[in-house]
């Protein structure tokens, strides 16, 4: 990474920072992108080069733990499919993992405020895509099984992490993230989830 690159993190960084100071303190919808860039101290047309929308600002960190986790994926030889997406999830939960206070704090903000819940399901979305894309470039097979293995597989990684996230949100300190994610492994992989049962 050239200085200018180093450069352009740092200031994106302290953005975010700022910001996410600011909302914790006043609250998402009472917090301005004037008062953010002046925080910053950068001007509001930076600001917005950097995060388009306030709610980008909010969701940053969770964004960039998922986008990280599919360029990782990207850059790995040849995985098998479990083992790789077990490796997924795991550096997904690291991740988060090193900044609780952080995540917790996101949580609350998309429980308060619609526009962030909703920014926080498509970036849901698009890691699930994302990986499901990458999935299909590495499977082999007919076409449309291959697709299909590829969507419900990426579609499961997201779906542990997600069950995952908001019970070690929902109990601070009582719940080992990585632990839970394991159990929830196991039990896919022994067949032993458990259904509900028809009527």
């Amino acid at each position: 990474m050239g200085l200018r690159e180093v450069k352009r993190e740092r200031t994106r960084r302290l953005i975010a920072d700022k910001a996410f100071e600011l909302f914790s303190d006043h609250g998402f919808g009472r917090t301005t992108v004037e008062q953010i860039a002046a925080a910053a101290e950068v001007g509001p047309s930076t600001l917005y080069r950097y995060f388009p929308t306030k709610e980008g600002l909010v969701l940053e960190f969770v964004d960039d733990c998922l986008a990280d986790a599919v360029t990782w994926f990207c850059e790995q030889p040849a995985l098998e499919l479990p083992a790789g997406l077990r490796a997924v999830i795991e550096r997904v939960l690291e991740q988060l993992e090193s900044n609780p206070d952080r995540v917790r704090a996101v949580f609350d903000m998309a429980e308060q405020a619609g526009s962030v819940s909703a920014h926080l399901n498509e970036l849901i979305w698009r890691f699930r895509n994302d990986l499901a894309a990458e999935l299909t470039r590495r499977l082999t097979g007919d076409p449309l099984q291959v697709e299909f293995v590829a969507s419900l597989s990426a579609g499961i990684t997201m779906n542990i992490i997600e069950n995952v996230v908001r019970v070690w949100v929902d109990h601070p300190g009582a719940v080992d993230a990585r632990h839970l994610a394991h159990q929830a492994i196991a039990l896919l992989e022994n067949g032993n989830l458990p259904l509900p049962g028809s009527h």
